[in-house]
């Protein structure tokens, strides 16, 4: 029988071995030091298991070993207290941290120059020296460094690649004789203030530092297609809810882009194109999100309607369904959420959290009921229009702490659609100023 194909790492929902896998490893992590010590695998003491509940991204290859056996490898990203290896996680592709090696004698030097152009080359020098140290494997036997990699691309690698928890257990995978058939990566610990990170919860791997790295250490293997890249294949078509000589409001299914992408999918635009001819963009859903838009049949309408929206003059609801917690959900039945939002340079196009650069987002919602399962019936109102502004408030600690249902972007990957739906959508008519509403309440 031939095996499925491996994860695609940017863009997936975990293998049930994975997710089993990974709560094995909370388990005994959550434990305590004492039961861990009892598991030959992971062996790790007290100190180290409460560095990493201050917060950090682990991952499990499952994987078939020269002997013909399945094995599940644990990986770490970055350091631990300090430490790049610890018992029962594989090691770094390389190690930094030697207290006699070159990189930190080198680092001590170069904090002990006096700041200016000198001291910037030699941190400039040290760094292409650290990507010269790291040579990845790829299932194909080749290797190359990382910055021979990032260079095929035109690219230099940024700080810490290399370092998460995916490559370091593909490394050890070739290095090993070993096949790599499923992967995953989760966070286990305390959430982080930026980041939309909650324990237990599986997460894509980073495009900036991960993206290219990844992409030749997969070069051999027979890997799963991005999902992204399908083409649309949603139960319905879209449904014209009004139309006239000025506008069409649409209800737009999941998995359908709004507008053309980098793909050859269909888009919203283009099939109103083929019924109407001239039809204008006014405002986008994420290609998941469900639900009502307006679009219009001119230049004179979009310039107005594409006003209103960056005026805030146009009102919004949407519908969405939390997805079950391992903690009671701990939020007043209403309230509004007030965020600092921003890209995530290096993993578009998630964003995050930046107190600091980031440009605040406020929502308003409401819990519709608490479902049997322990999902959240609840509906959002947007009061900006951020990216991705909904769902970041739905997943971040600082929000509600639970990620819509079916969001493999911010921690809910379980195969389904996104449950978000825009519901509702206001507006003055383009051309006589008239005030418009139109709902969909779905499928």
């Amino acid at each position: 029988m031939a095996r499925p194909p491996f994860t695609y790492p940017f863009c997936y929902t975990p293998d049930p071995d994975i997710v089993a896998a990974a709560q094995d490893l909370i388990r005994r992590l959550d434990a305590g030091s004492a039961e861990i010590q009892a598991e030959p695998a992971v062996g790790i003491s007290a100190e180290a298991i409460k560095s990493l509940k201050e917060g950090k991204m682990l991952g499990v290859l499952k994987v078939e070993n020269a002997e013909g056996e399945v094995e599940y490898l644990f990986g770490f990203s970055g350091t631990v207290g300090g430490r790049a290896t610890l018992p029962g996680f594989v090691p770094p592709i390389y190690d930094l941290t030697a207290p006699d090696g070159y990189f930190r004698q080198r680092e001590a030097e170069i904090s002990a120059m006096p700041p200016g152009p000198g001291r910037k080359a030699a941190s400039a020098e040290l760094q292409t020296w650290i990507f010269d140290q790291y040579h990845v494997r790829n299932a194909r036997g080749e290797t190359l460094t990382i910055r021979e990699i990032f260079a095929r691309r035109g690219l230099t690698p940024p700080g810490g690649t290399g370092d998460c928890a995916a490559p370091k257990l593909l490394q050890y995978a070739y290095t090993h004789a070993c096949t790599p058939l499923a992967m995953g990566e989760f966070w286990y610990g305390a959430s982080p203030a930026s980041e939309v990170r909650q324990q237990g919860c599986f997460y894509p791997s980073c495009t900036g530092k991960c993206g290219p790295l990844l992409s030749y250490m997969l070069e051999g293997l027979d890997v799963a297609p991005n999902p992204l890249d399908r083409e649309f294949t949603a139960l319905r078509e879209p449904r014209i809810l009004h139309e006239d000589a000025d506008i069409l409001v649409v209800s737009k299914p999941a998995g359908m882009l709004t507008v053309p992408g980098r793909t050859r999918a269909r888009s919203l635009l283009e099939w109103l194109r083929e019924r109407y001819d001239e039809v204008h963009s006014c405002h986008r859903l994420d290609m998941d999100t469900s639900g009502v838009m307006v679009f219009a049949r001119n230049l004179p309408a979009q310039v107005e309607l594409e006003r209103q929206f960056a005026e805030r003059e146009v009102s919004k609801t949407y519908r969405a369904r939390l997805a079950a917690g391992d903690k009671p959900f701990g939020h007043a039945r209403r309230g509004t959420i007030a965020l600092p939002l921003m890209l995530d340079y290096y993993d578009r196009p998630r964003q995050m959290v930046d107190y600091e650069h980031g440009k605040l987002a406020v929502t308003e919602y409401e819990v519709l009921g608490f479902l049997p399962g322990g999902e959240i019936d609840i509906r959002f109102t947007p009061r900006t229009g951020r990216t991705h502004q909904l769902r970041v408030h739905a997943a971040h600690a600082d929000g509600l702490g639970r990620p819509i249902k079916g969001d493999r972007l911010y921690g809910s990957p379980d195969g389904g659609r996104l449950w978000l739906h825009a519901e509702s959508l206001g507006f003055r008519h383009p051309r006589t100023g008239v005030p418009m509403r139109f709902e969909d309440l779905g499928d």
